[in-house]
């Protein structure tokens, strides 16, 4: 008797098909994926491009407390019970954007191990990142904030991502994501330039040399 073999459940495959409460939306720069406050029902899996994540207090300032891109989840809070969205997501780019019902990736955690383990690495390495973004806030100055910004933008040291080109991006928008102003970031772009570890003329161009300044000196942090 041949009993038909299982066949193997394939991640990035089934990140790629619409299908069993999973939908794919496509956002043009500065759309609203989801707002701060909405109803947290489902989690999101970026096929292409880039989204902000922010948060507005009370008082109505804003922060941006994350920049995610190609094969980041975003929105899993709603899987330990959060009602609702604790930031905003808005498209950096043009973005596709898999958005999964919390029921099937409940059930798929169950299920796949291969799923399983794929968003188990997420979460850990969004941990790992939320302690290197305390560290660097704590122990380093403006200038080295904005280098390493640039580097993850460009997706230095993520596995097969790494980018010398980041999209088009304000001063702005990266002086809120490091805690300055606008004046510094501008300073530090025009002094990185000219040392060349960027290039900078709308679009930053940003080259490997740019980690050994980064690396240079690195703050020691005493236990």
């Amino acid at each position: 008797m041949v009993t038909k073999q299982r066949q193997l459940f394939d991640a990035k495959t089934f990140l790629t098909e619409a299908n069993g409460g999973r939908t794919i939306g496509q956002y043009r720069k500065g759309q609203i994926i989801f707002l701060q406050g909405d109803p947290a029902e489902s989690i999101f899996y970026i096929q292409t491009g880039k989204v902000k994540i922010t948060v507005v207090s009370e008082q109505g300032k804003e922060a941006i407390v994350a920049i995610l891109g190609t094969d980041d989840f975003f929105g899993e809070g709603c899987l330990i019970g959060q009602p609702r969205r604790f930031a905003t997501a808005t498209a950096m780019t043009e973005t596709s954007i898999m958005r999964l019902a919390k029921a099937a990736v409940t059930d798929l955690i169950h299920k796949e191990a291969a799923f399983s383990e794929m968003f188990i690495a997420h979460l850990l390495s969004r941990t790992a990142r939320v302690e290197s973004d305390l560290v660097d806030q704590l122990f380093n100055s403006s200038e080295k904030r904005l280098a390493r910004v640039l580097l993850l933008l460009a997706n230095f040291g993520k596995e097969g991502r790494e980018d010398s080109v980041i999209a088009k991006i304000s001063q702005e928008v990266l002086a809120e994501m490091i805690g300055t102003t606008r004046a510094r970031v501008s300073h530090f772009m025009n002094k990185f330039r000219k040392l060349g570890l960027i290039d900078y003329n709308g679009e930053i161009h940003v080259h490997s040399s740019l980690l050994n300044m980064l690396l240079h000196d690195e703050p020691e942090i005493r236990r």
